[in-house]
């Protein structure tokens, strides 16, 4: 075989149960050692001598990187390949965990989580394109959502498994010469190289480009795709308004997201209780999660997916007040299962929404724009949301953050206009076997 010749693969195309199950184990592995910084990203910063406002600057530097380079990537992984795409973002990402394990000051933690912003541009989308690729490779008119509805619950169930995992060793603080809130961000690096090789085991895709004259012509091919992509969402009122859902989104869910762990802080007035607290609360809450993905195919069934998602983003604006207005640790933690519910059942909706617009040439593409458009948001969240908690409180900030929330809902009112006229509301079957 020439050098940049492209193979005939000569294995069986995947079926569809056997692409959901290939699916759910990646995705899993891909979110268990995220799920383990949850509980310590914010809090090791501050314990360093990071101030609230410094944080907010030094974590916006990831959103920042993933607007600039975020179109490029989704194109890349539409022009060249899911896998090779999955594997460059995971060995990055491995790189990102050895800088917030280093971190101690303001630049290298900026530099930190502008690692982990290439990361995320890299792994926005190639998973979830090549189990909706394959699926639909096999039957075009197969149902998608139950799929993404499971993964839903799987990283769900991972992430909520890794804050676990990650509270239980602050808790136990194993080793003596690494501090305690430093510990997990190991543990996850370890968990995200065995991601890392389970991809490239479990992760086949139909036509691999291999060879350097190939990888050069799928690099020259993403401005074409990127511009298929725009132009598919130029003339898609309907995409346009799913992104900017994700673009208020993303403001808001930096309150629930970064905020909570800042605000228990406060009220147990120490940053290890409250990361050790954290832990089994995160787990707790991404179990919530994984319940309302599961509860999102009965919603999408009975009401609809957009006037569904609309009751759930009024739930989870309520939720985020809620967790504002706590002046105890329990009520803190009803609310934020509560939120967590709620936004475990929106996300598979507004993803089985948006595939449905989008085309298999530049599926990443879109979804790489609605991530673009939301880490940009979440930026402008952070500086300004983390700005308003130096200046007021953590209460006011965490308010704004679930008013954004809950705002959301009056954007799918074009989505579900445009459902109700394609019939989309009473077909759609959200079936686990998808």
């Amino acid at each position: 075989m020439t050098p940049g010749q492209t193979p005939t693969n000569s294995r069986r195309p995947l079926n569809p149960r056997q692409a959901r199950h290939r699916y759910l184990i990646l995705l899993g592995l891909r979110w268990l050692p995220s799920g383990m910084l949850l509980p310590v990203l914010t809090l090791l910063p501050l314990e360093r001598g990071l101030t609230l406002s410094q944080l907010g600057q030094a974590a916006a530097v990831q959103g920042l990187v993933v607007f600039l380079i975020e179109l490029p990537t989704g194109g890349l992984s539409d022009s060249l390949g899911r896998k090779p795409v999955l594997v460059a973002s995971g060995i990055v990402s491995l790189g990102g965990f050895a800088l917030i394990y280093t971190a101690d000051s303001f630049l290298l933690f900026a530099v930190a989580f502008a690692v982990q912003g290439i990361y995320r541009a890299l792994d926005s989308g190639p998973l979830e394109a090549w189990y909706v690729d394959t699926v639909l490779a096999h039957d075009p008119d197969a149902d998608i959502s139950g799929g993404l509805s499971g993964g839903g619950v799987v990283a769900s169930i991972a992430i909520g498994g890794g804050a676990l995992l990650a509270g239980g060793l602050v808790a136990l603080d194993p080793w003596s010469s690494v501090e305690a809130l430093a510990v997990p961000v190991i543990v996850a690096a370890v968990f995200r190289a065995v991601s890392v090789v389970a991809t490239i085991a479990l992760l086949h895709e139909a036509k691999p480009r291999t060879g350097w004259a190939a990888t050069s012509a799928a690099v020259r091919d993403v401005p074409r795709v990127i511009v298929g992509g725009l132009r598919l969402l130029r003339r898609s009122k309907v995409l346009q308004v799913l992104i900017w859902v994700e673009v208020v989104w993303g403001f808001g869910m930096v309150a629930m997201e970064s905020l909570t762990p800042i605000h228990l802080a406060d009220i147990v007035s120490n940053a290890d209780d409250a990361a050790a607290i954290m832990g089994p609360v995160n787990s707790a809450a991404w179990v919530a999660s994984a319940v309302g993905a599961w509860l999102a195919a009965v919603a999408a069934r009975r009401v609809g997916a957009a006037r569904a998602a609309m009751a759930l983003h009024v739930l989870l604006g309520a939720a985020v007040v809620g967790i504002a207005l706590s002046a105890g640790a329990v009520g803190l933690i009803i609310a934020f299962l509560v939120g967590y519910i709620a936004n475990g059942a929106v996300t598979p909706l507004h993803m089985t929404m948006l595939h449905e617009r989008a085309t298999s040439e530049n599926r990443v593409t879109i979804v790489s724009v609605g991530s673009m458009a939301g880490q940009a948001a979440g930026s402008l969240g952070l500086i300004a949301l983390t700005a308003v908690a130096d200046g007021a409180s953590v209460a006011a900030a965490m308010g704004l953050g679930g008013l954004a929330l809950a705002l959301c809902a009056l954007l799918y009112l074009p989505v579900r206009r445009d459902d109700r006229r394609a019939g989309r509301s009473d077909r759609r079957d959200l079936k686990a076997s998808s």
